[in-house]
């Protein structure tokens, strides 16, 4: 039996702390930081320095695709005549 830490075991970490990074910053919107200092102190319970240099890590290996991108979410558009119209509504 080997000594030491389980690499697998590792790997997995890593993968899911990637993934929460990930949800933090781009689904939830948070600044990296913010994403950090959960991460650091209510998820993984390591340095927020030892989280950056893992994600770095990650992010330079062979692995291309730690998680999947964000789809683009397009904004409705309105037009000026649309808003008098709702104006003309409620003022009533």
């Amino acid at each position: 039996m080997a000594k030491g830490r389980n690499a697998d075991l590792i790997k997995k970490r890593n993968e899911a702390l990637v993934r929460r990074y990930h949800y933090w910053t781009e689904i939830q919107r948070l600044r990296f930081d913010d994403a950090l200092r959960i991460l650091s102190e209510s998820e993984f319970f390591i340095s927020e320095q030892r989280i950056m240099a893992i994600i770095r890590s990650v992010v330079s290996g062979s692995d291309p695709k730690p998680c999947e991108p964000v789809p683009k979410v397009r904004k409705p558009r309105i037009t000026q005549t649309q808003l008098d119209m709702l104006r003309d509504d409620s003022g009533g």
